[in-house]
């Protein structure tokens, strides 16, 4: 701009030297300087018009601040609502119009949910922490959800048997604890000897059934109504014995009401965090799979008829980032399939091998699987024919 104002008041200059008598021409003003346009901001995420989300998870299965976190940042009301199984979930769903924007099944079960059309796809293009999780763990996930289409990680681990160690110990008296941890609750010589005590189940058809067949011999997620028949009778032999059906696993644990079970990894682990924060003496431990535990991964999915979509894929995408899925491990003792995640967790807990298993441990796991619809009826009766002890 200074340049082009000299060169006028040279011109100027050159005119006059030249003898002819001319009016001087007054140089044009210069032209107001502007300011460099600022850079776009980026394109915050789409909100629906409604700032609320609706949300269906588990019990005692969420970080301390996640919700008010999310709450604060996105100006999105959320509502929380728990289910104790996965059967209680599909019930809902079934119903139609659960209200929900958001629930978290576990994989092999959203199998059937996914068949039925009960969930919509996830838009990826609004995910933008996708990338953070691991491939490999997501093509685990795509065995029962080609593609990855409908479900979104939130955390795994494994159904085991637990055990009150001191409590254990003194039931079965001189005898050693078998290699096999299931012998303790699915073989009477153990489970008559803990019955003192107390063993607890999973009140829960998905999670005993599979357990149940792969001890006797069977395909866990078995189509054949004569596996069941199988797994049935060895059930009946130990009936007598179980004490309760848990659908509160952590506080029955925790509040002494049985010395071995059979629950998830992360719940037991934070029923032990709650006997030594109480001043508790007693190691409650969940046990190495060595005989075969149950991989199970809970995955986010949108309902059919979620009335708010958008919000839904926000806070999904706020889950996925880093620190979030880093908390999941670090409060609750569950890992995570977020690979971004990992750095942000705790040694004392990704050293902990009944959290992250070893590859001995990994390679004994139950793959993720599923019941379909034509055996659900199957799945049903056997489990209810085993609590009635019938």
């Amino acid at each position: 701009m200074k340049k082009q104002v000299l060169v006028l008041a040279m011109s100027a200059i050159l005119l006059a030297a030249c003898g002819k008598k001319e009016e001087p021409v007054a140089a044009p003003a210069a032209p107001a300087a502007t300011a460099p346009a600022a850079p776009a901001a980026p394109a915050g995420p789409v909100l629906d018009d409604e700032k609320v989300l609706n949300v269906y998870n588990w019990p005692d299965y969420i970080t301390e601040t996640l919700i008010a976190d999310f709450e604060k940042e996105y100006g999105i009301k959320v509502n929380y609502d728990t289910f104790e199984n996965n059967e209680a979930l599909h019930a809902k769903l079934v119903a139609g119009n659960s209200g929900y924007d958001i629930v978290i099944p576990t994989a092999g079960f959203a199998k059937k949910q996914i068949d039925g059309g009960l969930y919509q796809p996830i838009d990826k293009s609004k995910l933008t922490n996708y990338g953070n999780l691991d491939p490999d763990f997501m093509a685990k996930i795509a065995g029962v959800d080609p593609e990855n289409k409908h479900l979104v990680p939130w955390a795994w681990g494994f159904t085991t048997v637990g055990i009150n160690k001191q409590k254990v110990e003194k039931a079965l008296g001189g005898m050693p604890m078998p290699e096999n941890a299931w012998d303790l609750v699915f073989k009477p010589e153990y489970s008559s000897k803990l019955r003192s005590c107390g063993i607890a189940y999973l009140d829960s058809p998905s999670e005993i059934l599979p357990v149940a067949l792969h001890y006797v011999g069977k395909p866990a997620y078995s189509e054949n109504p004569e596996d069941f028949k199988a797994a049935l009778e060895m059930l009946k032999k130990v009936r007598k014995d179980v004490r309760l059906f848990s659908s509160t696993m952590i506080d029955d644990i925790a509040g002494g009401k049985a010395c071995a079970f059979i629950g998830w990894s992360g719940d037991i682990n934070i029923a032990a965090d709650r006997v030594k924060e109480t001043g508790g003496k007693d190691e409650i431990v969940p046990l190495l799979p060595t005989g075969g535990g149950l991989v199970f991964i809970d995955t986010m999915a949108i309902p059919k008829d979620a009335k708010h979509v958008n919000n839904a894929h926000v806070f999904m995408d706020f889950y996925l980032r880093a620190a979030n899925a880093a908390a999941m491990a670090n409060e609750l003792n569950y890992p995570t399939g977020n690979k971004a995640a990992l750095a942000d967790i705790k040694d004392e807990v990704k050293g902990n091998k009944t959290i992250f298993l070893g590859p001995e441990d990994t390679a004994r796991l139950i793959a993720t699987g599923g019941f379909s619809n034509d055996v659900s009826s199957v799945v049903n009766e056997t489990y209810n024919a085993f609590k009635r002890g019938k």
